[in-house]
């Protein structure tokens, strides 16, 4: 679990739905679906509630959610699209994906490719 402070949102995992949760004032405000496959979290679809868009909480979600899956040492498959290109624009994370499936998600990295916030 990722937590920033009380009043900013926090990730929270919820295995029990099967995905990250980012909570504004303990209300969910949007979450990224995952399914477990071979020791490997395999991201399928993310959404942050249109009340609360606007506010980077996508960012905030991914970025949480990819710290806590690097944190449980799981490979990731970004099959989502917005996981992925939160990947592909901070290659920090592209260990999290096995080199072998980075084709496959588009994951080159370049050498003008910085890891961008």
């Amino acid at each position: 679990m990722v937590i920033v402070t009380e009043d900013d949102p926090r990730v929270v995992d919820n295995p029990d739905a099967g995905r990250f949760e980012v909570l504004v004032e303990d209300q969910v405000a949007g979450f990224a679906e995952y399914r477990r496959t071979d020791g490997a979290v395999a991201f399928t679809h993310t959404v942050i509630d249109p009340g609360f868009e606007g506010r980077g909480l996508g960012s905030v979600l991914a970025r949480g959610a990819l710290d806590a899956t690097r944190e449980a040492e799981h490979p990731v498959l970004p099959f989502c699209p917005f996981i992925r290109g939160y990947i592909q624009r901070h290659p920090a994370y592209f260990d999290l994906v096995p080199a072998d499936r980075r084709a496959e998600f588009e994951l080159a990295p370049t050498s003008d490719q910085p890891d961008r916030p």
